[in-house]
Order: structure tokens, then sequence, then C-alpha cells
């Protein structure tokens, strides 16, 4: 079942990151200024069931200083008040992408993720890999059971001896 932002998942997502929304047409948008030097501040914009290519999806764009990003077709969002946080997650098979949010006008994306890593056990992950396993593992009780895909058969080839 697609997602769809209703009023009171707004409204988490207002009190969690401490701003409020703005319509503009049929897109979100947030705007967020953090309280702490260096005073950051980023916009945060949510396209409800926008047309992405030749299908229909969710997107969602941060705008900061010095980065714009983007994810595609997001399928969910958690928000943790004890973070301070949301994160929106796009799956795609046994992969994962999460853009997360801050109250304080972070953000942070983990694009790719093999699904694995968000329910494993952090401890046997490279540094530089348990990060991503972390930063989304809230969300694993919110996924959706991964689609099992068929591998395509395979043909074996002789290969003849040439005399």
């Amino acid at each position: 079942m697609p997602l769809t932002f209703t009023s009171a998942d707004i409204k988490k997502i207002e009190k969690v990151l401490g701003t409020t929304v703005h319509r503009v047409g049929d897109t979100l948008r947030f705007t967020i200024t953090g309280t702490e030097p260096p005073h950051r501040s980023l916009v945060l914009e949510v396209y409800a069931h926008i047309r992405i290519g030749k299908k229909r999806g969710n997107m969602v764009s941060v705008f900061t200083e010095n980065a714009h990003l983007q994810l595609h077709f997001c399928t969910t969002f958690v928000v943790s008040e004890s973070l301070g946080e949301v994160t929106f997650v796009a799956e795609a098979g046994d992969k994962l992408s999460g853009l997360i949010v801050e109250r304080g006008a972070g953000c942070s994306l983990f694009a790719n993720v093999d699904r694995a890593l968000v329910s494993g056990d952090f401890t046997t992950l490279a540094p530089q890999v348990m990060m991503s396993g972390i930063a989304l593992s809230l969300t694993d009780s919110f996924l959706e059971p991964p689609v099992r895909q068929r591998k395509p058969a395979t043909r074996r080839v002789r290969s003849r001896a040439r005399a």
C-alpha cells in the first residue's frame, strides 16, 4: 500500500522537528533552523504521490547551503522524538536508502544499504559500514517484508574441443 502523509503524520513531523508546515500546492515544506551555533538551516520538502519518470511515488528533498539531497519513492518514515529526527526510507528489493532530518537542521543520507545490515549484529561490521546499519536500524520494524525475486534461469553452455 502506498504511503500517504496524513494530517496526524504531518503534526508528528512538525513536533519532532520543531517547525510548522507550509503548503505550496501539493508540496509540504518545512523550514528548520538550528538554535545552537553554527545556526544551520535547511528546507525539507515532501512531494506526495508525484510522477517520477513513468511511475508515481513520494519524493523527499532536502536543501541546505551546501547540498541538495533527494529520496525517490519514499515508502515509509519513522519519527523519533528521543533522537529529534525523522527518517524517510525508500525500499528496493533487499536495499534501503534513508534520508534523516534532524531538529538541529542536520541531515544524513544512507543509500543502497543492504537490508540485512539494519537488523544484524553491528559488532561484526567494519566501523565505516556500521554507521548506516545503526542509523537505519530504528526503521526495521516499519519495513515491508522483502520481496523474494526469482533468479533468472542460467543456461549451460557446452564447449566442444576442436580437432
